[in-house]
């Protein structure tokens, strides 16, 4: 099953090194996801999976203020994802740390989208919270498209 873990940069250099990401929330095309994006074709539930993982890595960066502001997503190949009951749409259980041999490719955004990554990442809680103004600022980091990073790039890029 292809699963898109979110990470920080700091998070990244630490999967690179132990050759494994460890990651506690996942997301995928699950039955829920698709149920729910029921006119989507797979590609469009992909991105919807890959979306919410980078949402993710928005919390991930609120709760590491020292992290550099830019989300990260990696794409990987595991066996065994499970979904989650009870969880928004797409959310994963996986069974332990993927090796770094099942990472297909890397998702960061550009440096140029740090002023709304950080912005993002301050309201990320409120924008959870219903408050419109946060999910304001929440579309505007979302408009910058993450770039897509063969995996041997990836240790370049930190």
């Amino acid at each position: 099953m292809r699963v898109y873990l979110p990470l920080t940069l700091t998070a990244l250099r630490a999967a690179v090194a132990e050759g494994e990401v460890r990651c506690s929330v996942a997301h995928a095309v699950t039955p829920g996801l698709r149920e729910w994006y029921a006119e989507g074709d797979q590609e469009e539930l992909e991105y919807a999976a890959l979306t919410a993982a980078a949402r993710e890595s928005l919390r991930m960066l609120a709760d590491d203020p020292a992290a550099p502001r830019r989300r990260v997503v990696l794409a990987a190949d595991v066996d065994g994802a499970q979904p989650r009951d009870g969880e928004e749409r797409g959310t994963v259980t996986l069974t332990g740390p993927v090796p770094w041999t099942k990472v297909a490719a890397g998702h960061l955004d550009d440096p140029g989208a740090a002023e709304d990554v950080a912005a993002a990442a301050l309201a990320v809680d409120a924008a959870d919270g219903g408050d419109d103004d946060a999910a304001f600022t929440i579309d505007s980091a979302e408009a910058h498209e993450l770039q897509w990073y063969a995996t041997q790039e990836l240790p370049g890029l930190l």
